[in-house]
């Protein structure tokens, strides 16, 4: 009996199994169009291009969106890590929120030292090991290392057009007349709680005036470029809003921002010891007189009533 012969299969050309012949239909195909299998890039041939892309994206993120800084003292403890014997904070810092808003009362805020902040301090030495100092840079970019600006951490106490001065009878401070609600006020002497007093300042349009929350280890405002309005910080010179913690990881936290504007007291300023003693001195002026003038008339009274008799 004879075999059927598959219609597919050339004259003179045995059978094969139907997978023999896609794969060499394939093959063929493949030959005609003249390509080949492309291979996979090895995971380490793409690691530095994973590497510059991320760099990339983070310096794009923190020139406009955020930015890591570390805390470089104590005067914003207890909100803010800084000091010598403590693992200093890395903070988050928005910088798209004074964009649209500018600073209230009561906000943690990064900013450049205007020239009265910076005119004494001493730049600092640059290395010339150039790895160094690319080291350096990209430990500022991350906010492992100090930035290279002279920029500080404040928080906002009173803006533009406000009168602040220091202090009422249970020693707060004082803005437009009404005492100010600071719970984040840090006493590094729980036995001193004491603030140093100033006279009133009217805080310029367009300025900030900023303090510490350790009350009395803090160059701010009252002491910076004289103290006065000199003190007061430019709006523009503001870089941005502190919104997190980052670092350490046993610190993560929303960095507090209560407006201390908001529960204020109206108080009665106590007026200076020769003004306080002013109406002792009229009433006693006014007593002179009147004494004299009391005893005189009494006196011719009497004589009056002499002669009548």
């Amino acid at each position: 009996m004879v075999e059927p012969v598959s219609q597919n299969a050339a004259e003179g050309e045995p059978d094969r199994p139907e997978e023999e012949q896609e794969q060499s239909s394939g093959r063929a195909g493949s030959h005609r169009r003249g390509k080949s299998p492309k291979k996979k890039r090895s995971f380490w041939k793409e690691l530095p291009i994973l590497i510059a892309i991320a760099l990339v994206l983070t310096i794009l993120i923190q020139a406009f969106l955020a930015k890591v800084y570390m805390i470089p003292s104590g005067s914003m403890e207890s909100t803010l890590h800084g000091c010598p014997s403590c693992t200093g904070d890395r903070i988050l810092v928005d910088r798209v929120t004074y964009d649209f808003t500018d600073p209230s009362p009561g906000d943690v805020i990064v900013f450049k030292g205007p020239p009265a902040w910076t005119e004494n301090e001493i730049a600092p030495q640059e290395s010339s090991n150039i790895v160094v100092r690319a080291l350096r840079g990209l430990g500022s970019l991350v906010g492992f290392a100090p930035p290279d600006e002279r920029d500080f951490v404040k928080r906002v106490i009173a803006t533009g057009g406000q009168t602040v001065q220091c202090c009422d009878a249970r020693n707060r401070v004082i803005v437009d007349g009404k005492a100010l609600d600071e719970p984040y006020i840090h006493w590094e002497d729980s036995n001193h709680r004491v603030q140093e007093p100033f006279a009133p300042v009217k805080v310029p349009q367009g300025s900030l005036w900023v303090m510490g929350d350790n009350r009395n280890n803090s160059e701010d405002s009252r002491y910076q470029g004289g103290g006065g309005a000199n003190g007061a910080v430019p709006v523009d010179d503001v870089i941005g809003k502190a919104r997190l913690i980052v670092l350490p990881p046993s610190r993560w936290n929303v960095i507090s921002a209560p407006n201390p504007q908001e529960n204020a007291q109206p108080v009665a300023l106590s007026a200076p010891a020769w003004q306080q003693g002013l109406p002792l001195g009229a009433g006693f002026a006014a007593a002179v007189p009147t004494l004299f003038l009391g005893r005189r008339l009494k006196s011719g009274l009497r004589k009056a009533a002499g002669r009548r008799r």
